[in-house]
């Protein structure tokens, strides 16, 4: 078997008519062969265009990303894409926005409540209107969307004392 990097082409030449070596050499070869291949091709594990899928999770990792299990392949590969550019806008309209548009490939509208509270006595009520955001999605058919599996990613989104409302209709 011929192998991309065989190991007795680097020896010296007093090696090359060892037959033992050469033999050993062609064993090591095969079990090599593998590694130097992954190393080769290691720029496109670091791609998630083309990432091999099972590594496409790790990468998820790299970024802080949950992709989610179920998600089809092309959606989790472009929220690996796009991963550093929604960090960058978490905690944004702008942010939130195109997030949930990767997620179910929709037009979204975000709209929030907006405003900042603060008292000067502990223990005291903030807000009589709790805080709130209201994301509307437009897709062709809502059937499809998985609400609840939107609703929480939505809510990891969001700190955790703005209550979520999820709007998805048809176009």
């Amino acid at each position: 078997m011929t192998t991309p990097h065989p190991l007795a082409e680097r020896l010296p030449a007093v090696y090359l008519e060892d037959g033992f070596t050469q033999r050993f050499l062609v064993a090591l070869d095969e079990v090599l062969a593998p590694v130097f291949t992954a190393l080769d091709g290691f720029a496109g594990y670091l791609d998630p265009g083309i990432a091999p899928e099972d590594f496409l999770e790790w990468l998820a990792h790299w970024v802080a990303l949950d992709v989610g299990e179920g998600r089809p392949l092309a959606q989790r590969r472009a929220l690996v894409a796009r991963a550093v550019e929604l960090h960058r806008w978490r905690g944004t309209r702008r942010g939130l926005a195109e997030h949930v548009a990767l997620l179910t490939g929709g037009d979204v509208e975000v709209r929030d409540s907006g405003g900042c509270t603060s008292t000067d006595r502990p223990g005291s009520a903030l807000a009589d209107d709790p805080p709130r955001v209201h994301v509307r999605v437009r897709v062709a058919r809502p059937g499809d969307v998985d609400r609840p599996r939107l609703a929480a990613a939505i809510a990891d989104a969001v700190p955790a004392h703005v209550a979520v409302e999820l709007e998805v209709v048809g176009e």
